[in-house]
């Protein structure tokens, strides 16, 4: 392989036809496309019909035999293609699309990219909704604009304008999935990579119309040898594509049918009808016949008049109804003596009015290889070539969790357009949380948000990469979608107001309690799950007979509650004051005796949990946090030493016994303690005095000092006596030293 003096970047296109594989290499030079080499083959089976590849392993065969003879031609090596498919199954979508600026705005090519791309999709939306019943993807392979708009005016050019809004109306062209899919596959296997791919029609008529001859209502068809593609042009654009499954081939079988000759032979007959005035042939019995080409041409003639009535059928249809005012035909199949004609007589036109092009329309085109003549045949493989410079129609593909992706090319795509192209939700990328709770704590909402899952995990070509990468041709991509976080999970318990506590005076004693709660009306513990919707009270009150009853109180007479006479109903709040008489002093002597007697800590216990069962829907059997183990840790101390004490001291001025209290309230101080003892002790550094009781332990200091056990400062409490540790049941004396304080 020499390696010839060419520039840098050759194209290298591919029309991929029912009966042979053009291909073409060349470049652009000023407004020249330079063509450096050339090769035809023909399929050797009838690998290919009606434009779709049947056997993928012969086309690839014919494939790399064309590029293998450019590549000796050229002197290099070709590893890129461009390729148009054939309008088999095609389908066309006009719509128009908007993009309006916040401010007025230059306008940019990138803009007008943009603004193509938004229409786009919106015609690849309306093609999926038209199809969903059938199930069939499509692909975009290529669009052409009709007319752009500049804050609602028509107008030829956007670019370099000022606007607020900018707009177009465009024609967006799709196949289904195994037409491209099968043309991919069957160049991979040459060992090529598609480096752009268009519609063949498009790719024929920026050859065979050029724009200047748009604003004209005229028809160009392509006339293969499996299809007929169609295009339409109007007022300066191209309005309409479209395409039958007849042409070329129809007329060779005929031919085959009418002599008793295969396929390969009646395909020699018929061309021979362009250049000779007999032929000659052997039929499949073995005999020679010749026969005149006028004789062929009648023969034919039928099923000439049969395709070009469908194909004038389809061009008024595409028109809008009525017949264009001229047709260029192009392709190897319309140089049949006699298409053009009858193409004229059934669109009503003079039959100059139809005519083939080649020529006429290869004028900016030169071969440089010698003996090659312009003709309709080159018309499509030198326009797959001048498409690659067309940025209208430049379009990459990727491959997306194995399936092929089509994507505008704007020289800025990641693979989050790719995401959206594949119609991956966003969502489905970032992650998701899970369900909220929605809930209402006394009256005001609440939202808990559920808990973050995790990101999508995107691989591109076996790395892992983000979400805004850039992406190019042929990259393979992996996206797994991102997952979704716990359900937001909360309980009474958990809920700050939950652990706060409210303090009233029982005949002259401080009894702290904690808050009850309330869910939809009824009592929970603290380790009631929050549902939605649920109503949850943290109630800042006991009533009456809750205090009684926890209390294990009977009385007699009238009860006060702030000095007012009160039913049992009554609310009590912070700081209220409770005042009753005990039903007698009999009565309380004997409660005295029994609590001596009885009152042990785990009878206090169970007590507290038979209250706990009326009052709530279950029972707790452990605290949350280390504060509340702490608490209770203290109230069984606490309890433990009060009856100890019992036998010593007095209940208060009516010489009544004290009653010891069930679990969850506590003695805050106590009035009214005869042959009282003071002493005073330094407790962090403040001196502090003791007042009340003949004799103190650790534990009264907090009757006097102020230091709140139930909030948690630190991993540790620490406490000490005359500088060593000790536990809250230590003797106190006057003069003491104690140090009390969290540790971190």
């Amino acid at each position: 392989m020499v390696n010839k003096r060419y520039p840098e970047h050759l194209v290298f296109g591919l029309d991929i036809g029912t009966r042979s594989i053009v291909g073409t290499v060349g470049y652009k030079e000023d407004k020249q496309f330079i063509v450096v080499a050339q090769c035809v083959r023909e399929h050797e089976t009838r690998a290919m019909l009606d434009g779709q590849i049947h056997d993928i392993f012969k086309v690839a065969e014919t494939i790399e035999d064309v590029k293998k003879e450019l590549e000796e031609q050229v002197g290099r090596r070709l590893t890129d293609v461009c390729i148009a498919a054939a309008g088999r199954v095609l389908k066309t979508v006009t719509v128009e699309a908007e993009f309006e600026f916040s401010g007025e705005t230059v306008v940019t090519e990138e803009h007008v990219h943009s603004l193509d791309l938004i229409g786009v999709e919106k015609a690849y939306d309306t093609l999926r909704q038209e199809m969903k019943e059938e199930k069939i993807h499509f692909y975009c392979v290529g669009y052409s604009v009709i007319q752009y708009s500049l804050n609602g005016y028509s107008i030829g050019k956007l670019e370099g304008h000022k606007a607020n809004r900018i707009g177009t109306n465009l024609i967006a062209t799709f196949l289904p999935d195994e037409v491209i899919d099968s043309l991919y596959a069957a160049v991979e296997k040459a060992g090529l990579y598609v480096a752009n791919l268009t519609l063949e029609p498009i790719a024929a008529i920026n050859v065979a119309i050029p724009e200047k001859f748009r604003l004209l209502n005229i028809a160009m068809i392509d006339v293969g040898a499996g299809t007929s593609d169609i295009s339409i042009t109007k007022d300066g654009s191209i309005t309409a594509y479209g395409m039958i499954p007849r042409a070329g081939d129809e007329i060779t079988e005929a031919a085959a049918k009418s002599y008793l000759v295969d396929f390969k032979t009646a395909e020699t007959i018929k061309q021979a009808c362009l250049k000779k005035k007999k032929v000659t042939y052997k039929d499949i019995m073995g005999m020679s016949q010749k026969i005149t080409t006028e004789e062929v041409i009648e023969e034919l003639r039928p099923t000439i008049e049969s395709i070009t009535k469908c194909v004038a059928d389809k061009i008024i249809e595409l028109n809008g109804g009525k017949s264009v005012s001229a047709v260029f035909v192009v392709g190897g199949g319309g140089k049949v003596p006699g298409f053009t004609e009858s193409l004229a007589k059934y669109l009503n036109l003079n039959k100059d009015r139809v005519a083939l092009r080649g020529e006429e329309v290869l004028g900016e085109v030169t071969f440089l290889q010698e003996n090659i003549k312009k003709d309709p045949l080159l018309v499509t493989p030198v326009g797959i070539c001048l498409n690659f410079y067309d940025q209208k129609n430049n379009f990459i593909l990727v491959q997306v969790n194995g399936e092929r992706v089509k994507l505008y090319d704007n020289s800025k795509l990641t693979i989050a357009d790719t995401a959206i192209q594949t119609g991956l939700p966003n969502e489905s990328l970032f992650p998701r949380r899970g369900n909220p709770l929605n809930y209402t704590v006394n009256g005001v909402k609440r939202l808990l948000r559920g808990e973050l899952g995790e990101a999508a995990q995107i691989k591109l070509n076996g790395e892992i990469v983000g979400i805004s990468h850039s992406i190019e041709q042929n990259d393979i991509i992996e996206i797994t979608e991102s997952t979704v976080g716990a359900d937001a999970r909360i309980t009474v318990g958990e809920l700050p107001e939950y652990k706060s506590s409210i303090t009233f005076v029982l005949n002259g004693t401080r009894i702290l309690c904690p808050k009850f709660a309330e869910v939809n009306k009824g009592l929970v513990t603290e380790f009631y799950e929050i549902k939605d919707g649920d109503a949850v009270e943290i109630l800042n009150y006991y009533t009456l007979k809750q205090v009684l009853k926890f209390m294990d109180i009977e009385y007699t007479g009238t009860i006060y509650v702030n000095n007012m006479p009160a039913e049992e109903e009554e609310r009590i709040y912070e700081n209220f004051t409770v005042k009753c008489e005990i039903y007698d002093s009999l009565e309380a002597m004997r409660a005295a005796e029994r609590l001596k007697e009885d009152y042990s800590f785990e009878a206090v216990a169970e007590e507290a949990e038979e209250y706990q069962e009326e009052y709530t829907t279950e029972a707790s059997e452990e605290r949350n946090s280390s504060g509340e183990e702490f608490q209770e840790q203290f109230q069984e101390q606490s309890q433990e030493q009060s009856q100890k004490q019992s036998q010593e001291q007095s209940s208060g001025e009516d010489g009544k016994k004290g009653e010891a209290l069930p679990s969850g309230m506590e003695i805050q101080g106590q009035g009214n303690i005869s042959a009282a003892a003071e002493i005073y002790i330094i407790v962090n550094r403040e001196p502090i005095r003791l007042t009340g009781k003949k004799q103190y332990i650790f534990v009264d200091v907090f009757d006097f000092y102020p230091f709140d056990l139930t909030k948690v400062g630190g991993s540790e409490l620490i406490v000490t006596l005359n500088g060593e540790k000790t536990d809250f049941t230590a003797p106190i004396k006057d003069s003491d030293i104690i140090e009390l304080y969290w540790k971190e």
